[in-house]
This record gives C-alpha cells, sequence and structure tokens, in this order.
C-alpha cells in the first residue's frame, strides 16, 4: 500500500499508524451505529495529534469484520462533513472492493472494512473531495477551534442519519 500512500510509510516508520479491531453483529442500522461512535473516537483521538510534529502521518483505522460496504456509507458520509471542517479527513474501503488509484494503478483489495480517520493535508486532499466541492472547500479553510462538531445535530444515530441525508449529494 505504500506505493498508493506516500504518506504510510512515514507513519508507519513514525509508529503513527493504529488499527482497532471491532466485529459487524446485528441489524445493519444498529452496526452503522456502532462503525459511527467507533470512527467518532478515533477522529477525537487523532483530533489533537493533528497541530503537532508529524500530523499528516497521524492515522487511525477502524476496521470492522463482516461489515460491507452498506454499513459504511452514512457513517462516512456523516463523519467526513463533521470532521471535515475542523480538519480531519475520513476514508472508506470495503473488503474486496476493487479500486485504482489516481494514476490508475490497481489497489490492493482490503481484507477487511475499515475507515481510516487522519488529519487533512491541505494542498492534496481536494482531489479526493472533487465530488463533494462544499466539503472541499470546508476541508481547505478548515480549523480546529476546539468546536463541539455535534452542537447542532446531538449524538444519537438516528437523529445524526437524518441530518446527513439532508446534506447536498456529490456531484
Amino acid at each position: 500500500m505504500t506505493a498508493h500512500c506516500p504518506y504510510l510509510a512515514p507513519s508507519l516508520d513514525h509508529g503513527l499508524t493504529g488499527w482497532t479491531l471491532y466485529e459487524a453483529v446485528g441489524a445493519p442500522l444498529d452496526v452503522e451505529a456502532e462503525v459511527f461512535h467507533a470512527a467518532v473516537q478515533a477522529a477525537e483521538w487523532v483530533r489533537p495529534l493533528a497541530t503537532r510534529a508529524h500530523a499528516t502521518f497521524v492515522c487511525e483505522n477502524v476496521a470492522i469484520l463482516g461489515a460491507g460496504r452498506e454499513v459504511l456509507q452514512w457513517p462516512h458520509w456523516a463523519l467526513k462533513h463533521l470532521y471535515g471542517p475542523v480538519g480531519l479527513m475520513i476514508g472508506k474501503f470495503a473488503a474486496g472492493e476493487e479500486r485504482t488509484d489516481g494514476s490508475g494503478r490497481r489497489i490492493p483489495s482490503p481484507p477487511v472494512s475499515f475507515l481510516p480517520v487522519r488529519a487533512a493535508v491541505r494542498p492534496r486532499d481536494g482531489r479526493f473531495l472533487q465530488r463533494t466541492p462544499n466539503l472541499a472547500a470546508a476541508v481547505a479553510s478548515a480549523r480546529d477551534d476546539g468546536r463541539d462538531v455535534f452542537s447542532h445535530i446531538g449524538h444519537d444515530w438516528k437523529d445524526i442519519r437524518l441530518w446527513a441525508q439532508r446534506l447536498p449529494p456529490r456531484q
């Protein structure tokens, strides 16, 4: 994977890549809620590290055994809109998913679904957000002022999911 991500090797070298493993058990909506809350914990762990030395190499991965793309969709969508404005990026990789990188090279399929949570790299991350220009603008001008990213919606997953469904769709 280091061939596809220029930050991964330095992150590994500095011991700044973490993994937390969960197992998807229960109804899809319940799994979504747990995936979301696990990734919030990761985001709140990464958030204060995003201003320190080597911040661009900090990455906490939330891996979910037995989870498919469908239970990652809404948590990922909500998380990137909640944490993008404070300078975090949330990725999404589903087990077995076939992808290519920006150069058209095949990326190895992940053996497990996971959400990487990392500090934004503003000069480069716009390319990942081309289909969400409002979010791209928010990340480009992000500033973490310590705000509670949930102050306008609360912490209940059902309310957060409804809020996320009302966000502008990808272009």
